[in-house]
């Protein structure tokens, strides 16, 4: 229990973040899934569509550290390569 003003003011923050940090997460879960099923649709155009728009999602949340950028990285890398992969 937060016995200061301050730990309670943190405490409040705390919860706070924590709350937009787990949309920003499904946001970033969410963009990639847009992507996956494009590509089992097997529309090309659509699918590097939806990968340029997730591409802008995945960086934004990378720059502000909810998750790493090597993660962010490796998510691009992964969707690009099923996109291009569409004949």
């Amino acid at each position: 229990m937060a016995n200061s003003a301050q730990a309670r003011k943190r405490a409040r923050q705390s919860v706070k973040q924590r709350a937009h940090n787990a949309s920003l997460r499904t946001a970033f879960r969410t963009a990639i899934k847009k992507v996956l099923k494009a590509v089992e649709a097997g529309d090309k155009a659509a699918a590097q569509a939806t990968y340029r728009e997730s591409v802008k999602i995945i960086d934004r949340i990378a720059d502000k550290g909810v998750f790493h950028k090597n993660k962010a990285a490796r998510h691009k890398s992964r969707l690009s390569a099923k996109v291009k992969a569409l004949a």
